[in-house]
């Protein structure tokens, strides 16, 4: 299978490590993967904001970098939604719906693509997993706690296959960190007050690291962290799942 790497602007330029590790566990795993070196901003950003019909730049350029591709890839669970929900285009609909189709978040298409049983990783430390909103409720990368029905969780699965890690047991187990995109800027004091509270669930449960397939809500929790000079570091699923005890 041919897989187009997606990998969203703030990752690139701010957590590239997460990228290369998306790179090297899809090459590990027998992926043909390829980077189009043109790709951008998906748009979330504007559409957020209210200016999705200024997006249209954003889409065309996002449909020929990944149109060909029989998967679009990536470690960002809400960028991922983004394009599932909001990919169109006046010029090419079908090579827009086409890719909607076809795009998937980095932890779910190792599960229902790939459907991976088994892990060469190993990462000896008491982790902390954080549920991020658009994976939880968008993508349904996890079950969430409100509903009555059967429990899963597609990240805790993977992360159960890695070599000396220990997962920790939270009270709420997929509570928003407060990051929200614009919420953590409109709302500055309700973000932050959420973001300690989620913190707080993890390190008294012992956590070294907190991980999720959303970087974004690991930045917002990492600036937190180092404001109170924390011992505690984020680190994104990708990075683990890749971790060899060498690394780790």
């Amino acid at each position: 299978m041919k897989i187009g790497l997606f990998i969203p602007c703030y990752v690139n330029q701010l957590y590239p490590n997460a990228a290369i590790a998306t790179l090297e566990l899809l090459q590990k795993l027998g992926a043909d993967v390829s980077y189009p070196s043109k790709q951008t901003c998906c748009g979330q950003p504007m559409a957020n904001s209210g200016y999705e019909h200024l997006t249209q730049s954003c889409n065309d350029l996002f449909i020929e970098n990944f149109s060909g591709f029989d998967y679009v890839v990536a470690p960002s669970a809400s960028c991922v939604l983004h394009i599932k929900d909001h990919l169109h285009s006046h010029a090419d609909e079908k090579a827009a719906a086409s890719i909607r189709g076809k795009i998937y978040e980095l932890v779910e298409f190792l599960t229902d693509v790939l459907k991976i049983e088994k892990l060469d990783a190993c990462f000896p430390h008491k982790v902390g997993l954080h549920q991020s909103c658009h994976g939880l409720r968008g993508l349904h990368l996890a079950q969430m706690s409100e509903l009555v029905a059967p429990d899963f969780s597609k990240p805790k699965q993977l992360l159960n296959m890695v070599q000396g890690l220990e997962l920790t047991e939270l009270d709420r187990v997929d509570e928003c960190c407060g990051f929200g995109g614009l919420f953590c800027i409109a709302e500055e004091a309700v973000s932050v007050k959420m973001g300690k509270d989620r913190i707080t669930d993890h390190t008294k449960h012992g956590a070294e690291y907190i991980t999720s397939p959303d970087l974004s809500c690991l930045m917002h929790m990492e600036g937190i962290l180092q404001r109170n000079n924390s011992k505690v570091k984020i680190i994104h699923i990708a990075e683990i799942l890749n971790c060899s005890s060498i690394k780790a």
